[in-house]
């Protein structure tokens, strides 16, 4: 293992064992929502509510690598405690052979997916549950239940789908026949005539778009991603500190309800 704290960042270069570690999958494991997944590595941001876990997790790695390299922590410790807010990058030291993970895919029909997995992965549902997070309804270790009603809930689907590498491991998706033609059942019997059908003002069309559903969505579909996004974009949920993401989610809060109102007046 190494250690670099650099000026915007705390670098640790490791093998895979010690991702194993329980401190270091507790500290992940409370962090998933703040992580982002890059080739061989983690970058985990700030999170001023997990101020204290973060502590811990310092100390608890500081002591790890201490013992390797058998000098006292202490000193090294009091550095790194200086890096509190900064994020930390986790990194493989070396390239591993990539270890296959099956993950099945199952549509109940066109608005919820099953994603199970043959064994629990910390890594994969990790994955899967930042990138889904809005439409995750219910899960366990193995499975998630994912509501992709419309289409801007199955174009974050399909993206997710998209990265097949999480760290050492290479996902292998699998699915039925019927998978796709469940999913996309709106599309078996979409003609032009629909699609005028459905034709909207300029200002309602954008409504629609922040609510991110289809064009003529029924009143269930709005009110169900009305409720989604306030919970994701609700001021009290903001853990960041940063004035521009504070000012951004705020005003998304507000143009979700100017939409979600507009379009109950009109429909």
């Amino acid at each position: 293992m190494d250690i670099v704290l650099r000026h915007n960042l705390i670098l640790i270069t490791t093998e895979f064992e010690t991702l194993g570690a329980e401190w270091m999958e507790d500290f992940l494991n409370l962090h998933t929502r703040g992580m982002l997944f890059l080739p061989k590595a983690v970058l985990v941001f700030k999170n001023e509510s997990l101020r204290q876990e973060r502590e811990v997790f310092l100390r608890k790695l500081s002591e790890h690598y201490a013992a390797k390299h058998e000098f006292s922590h202490e000193f090294f410790l009091r550095s790194m405690l200086k890096y509190t807010t900064q994020p930390i990058k986790i990194e493989l030291h070396k390239l591993q052979e990539p270890e296959v993970v099956k993950v099945h895919l199952y549509a109940y029909d066109k608005n919820t997916v099953l994603i199970t997995l043959d064994y629990p992965n910390l890594w994969v549902t990790n994955y899967l549950r930042s990138q889904l997070e809005v439409y995750v309804e219910k899960g366990t270790d193995i499975s998630l239940v994912v509501d992709v009603t419309g289409y801007k809930a199955k174009g974050r689907f399909e993206r997710a789908l998209n990265k097949r590498h999480i760290l050492h491991y290479q996902i292998q998706y699998t699915y039925d026949n019927h998978f796709m033609s469940k999913l996309y059942a709106d599309f078996a019997s979409f003609s032009f005539g629909d699609l005028c059908k459905y034709q909207e003002s300029d200002e309602n069309m954008h409504h629609y778009t922040i609510l991110e559903c289809p064009i003529g969505a029924s009143q269930d579909a709005l009110k169900r991603s009305y409720k989604k996004l306030t919970k994701v974009y609700h001021p009290d949920k903001i853990f960041h500190e940063n004035p521009h993401m504070i000012k951004h989610y705020t005003q998304k809060f507000q143009l979700l309800q100017e939409a979600y109102t507009a379009l109950r007046i009109v429909s």
